[in-house]
């Protein structure tokens, strides 16, 4: 379990002097956005278009660094153990921050102490997908596909704790039901094993399966999201399905080194939100994935992942699922 400690302390111990010397000296030379994940998905993508805005209004280079593997523990602990300057920032999803402190022995670092929450990026939401051979166009059939049925139907997950290893895991526990988990590498090669009928379930967002929905090649039975798709607004969301506490609740976030100065881990929140805001980061890849922009202050940060931290830590438990 987590040591439980509070965030960093984002009232910072060095006078006001001090503070506006580290935010003026920064960038002093190349910035590294470390992504703990493989390159080509859609939070390497946005960490990509975020670094070639924050490059000319930093004047500095800044590159991607993806660092994937071993449940994106060794690219996160890079970042953790990083000099304090504001140089080397992660650029991550939610599970080494909120969930590997439940699943992963031994975790290197601590979330809560080792990394400062510069600001989120977006919320990420996935739809319960399931093969056109599955009985059931509801949650509700699903469930009572599921009953009829023991531990026959099978869905695929990127891993353990991921969003469909949790979605799964906690409606087993509230339904007493049984489905078979199936980890695959990452989230395309899920999608492809329920497209082929090798699985019957997974978790994907709209822009990896609206394609596939529209031709027929799978269902979406309820979105993770508080209201309907736009682009399938017959899709009803996990709430309006019943289902509203199974939500894995996903989203991408910055963090720094725990022990940056605020007053400059504020001006890169600053100007992270700038580059959100660009149309062409928006149109390309805020809105096709069906993103919820969530940009904010430090403060706005570490109290939602602060609360993320527990929501995981309960759905975890509810799941099942016990630490690798």
């Amino acid at each position: 379990m987590i040591r439980r400690r509070h965030l960093p302390a984002l009232v910072g111990s060095l006078g006001f002097p001090a503070l506006a010397r580290a935010q003026d000296a920064f960038p002093a030379r190349q910035v590294r956005l470390v992504v703990p994940f493989p390159a080509g998905g859609g939070l390497d993508a946005l960490a990509r278009a975020l670094a070639e805005r924050l490059q000319p209004a930093w004047g500095q280079p800044v590159v991607v660094d993806n660092r994937p593997g071993a449940a994106s523990v060794p690219g996160t602990d890079l970042v953790a153990k990083a000099p304090a300057d504001g140089h080397t920032l992660l650029v991550t999803a939610d599970n080494p921050i909120t969930a590997a402190p439940f699943i992963v022995r031994g975790l290197p670092y601590d979330p809560m102490r080792d990394l400062l929450p510069v600001t989120l990026l977006v919320e990420v939401h996935q739809m319960v997908l399931a093969h056109p051979s599955v009985p059931a166009r509801t949650m509700a059939e699903l469930v009572m596909a599921a009953r009829n049925a023991p531990g026959r139907l099978n869905f695929g997950s990127y891993g353990n704790a991921s969003q469909p290893h949790l979605t799964f895991g906690a409606l087993m526990a509230k339904e007493k039901v049984e489905l078979t988990h199936v980890p695959y590498r990452g989230l395309p090669q899920a999608v492809l094993a329920t497209l082929q009928g090798e699985v019957q379930l997974t978790l994907a967002g709209i822009a990896s399966a609206i394609q596939h929905i529209r031709g027929g090649a799978l269902r979406a039975l309820a979105a993770g999201k508080p209201t309907r798709f736009e682009q399938l607004q017959d899709v009803p969301t996990l709430a309006e399905a019943g289902f509203a506490d199974i939500d894995p609740r996903t989203w991408f976030g910055v963090f720094a080194p725990a022990g940056t100065p605020v007053a400059l881990a504020a001006r890169i929140a600053r100007d992270i939100a700038a580059a959100m805001a660009d149309p062409a980061v928006r149109d390309r890849h805020v809105t096709p994935n069906g993103y919820t922009v969530r940009t904010g202050s430090p403060d706005t940060a570490a109290s939602f992942v602060q609360q993320d931290l527990e929501y995981k830590r309960r759905l975890i438990a509810a799941a099942g699922i016990t630490p690798d």
